[in-house]
């Protein structure tokens, strides 16, 4: 791997002057980057940060934990400039921030789409498109879009949530651009949304996400690491890309668990928020060395 570029300087006056007098110098910035591409071992590492457009701030205890633009947006820099990550996932807001502050050349860049369901809402499994567009990934020159699929069929708005992603994967893969389905079987347990962490009803989950829209050509799925991770992946030959989630178990046990799912084909790598962003030790650079090395080196027992 290449040595780690210099961080950009976070400059949060200037983005906010920028917004405020020259907005189209965000459009005319997005048409100049240089894009990303996979790289030579096809498997990527992936930053996540669209958590907060569904009211989603919280890191372990403290709920506001990224509540903090500036702060999340040096993290997510710091990040970006470690060798071996490949590129970031968020919401245009968080991606235009990026961008101007040149965080951006030649990484992959996904979209977040869904993020209606708000977190703690009635209506959160009703997950409407608020984010980005197909066709709004193709005008900035996105790699692709990336959707939150959670299934409770006690809940009618899971109903509305499967036809709009799968409207979006058409529209995606007619852009040649890539569809990444997160899903999960959903439950709601005094009041709140559960997702179960079990093999079936995560097997369950995928076969669904698989058969959405009018061609897989370009879908992608974004799973978590659970138990009989074996027999979830022999369930599908979409490439697969494993989430980090928030965190319950100590650094080193978390490793571990990517390390040992990593070696499980079609899993191609990670794509990790909050674990990588907010480690207990604040450390942001150590954090995504490691998952670097997990997904490019050989740490998990492959070669790169």
């Amino acid at each position: 791997m290449s040595a780690p570029r210099s961080i950009p300087t976070l400059d949060v006056t200037a983005l906010t002057r920028t917004r405020l007098r020259t907005p189209g110098a965000i459009r005319e910035t997005w048409g100049a980057r240089t894009a990303g591409s996979l790289p030579a071992d096809d498997r990527l590492l992936i930053v996540a940060a669209d958590h907060g457009a569904r009211n989603a701030l919280g890191v372990g205890g403290d709920p506001m934990a990224m509540a903090d633009r500036g702060d999340l947006l040096q993290r997510l820099m710091i990040a970006l400039t470690r060798p071996g990550v490949d590129g970031v996932l968020g919401t245009a807001d968080i991606l235009d921030d990026l961008l101007m502050a040149g965080a951006l050349d030649g990484k992959i860049v996904l979209g977040s789409m869904n993020r209606g369901g708000l977190q703690g809402a009635s209506f959160e499994l009703d997950d409407r498109m608020t984010g980005y567009t197909a066709a709004a990934i193709e005008a900035a020159g996105l790699d692709g879009g990336k959707m939150l699929l959670r299934i409770d069929p006690a809940d009618v708005g899971t109903l509305s949530t499967l036809q709009s992603c799968a409207v979006a994967v058409g529209d995606l893969a007619a852009r040649d651009k890539m569809a990444m389905l997160e899903p999960f079987w959903s439950t709601r347990r005094d009041g709140a949304v559960v997702n179960l962490l079990d093999a079936d009803h995560v097997i369950r989950s995928v076969q669904i996400a698989s058969g959405l829209g009018d061609t897989s050509a370009h879908t992608w799925l974004k799973l978590p690491v659970v138990p009989e991770l074996e027999r979830v992946m022999a369930s599908t030959t979409l490439p697969t890309l494993l989430l980090g989630g928030d965190p319950t178990t100590s650094p080193e046990q978390t490793y571990a668990a990517w390390g040992a799912a990593l070696a499980i084909d079609p899993v191609r790598g990670l794509i990790v928020g909050r674990a990588l962003l907010y480690p207990p030790d604040g450390d942001v650079g150590a954090a995504v060395d490691v998952a670097a090395g997990l997904v490019h080196g050989t740490t998990n027992g492959r070669t790169a």
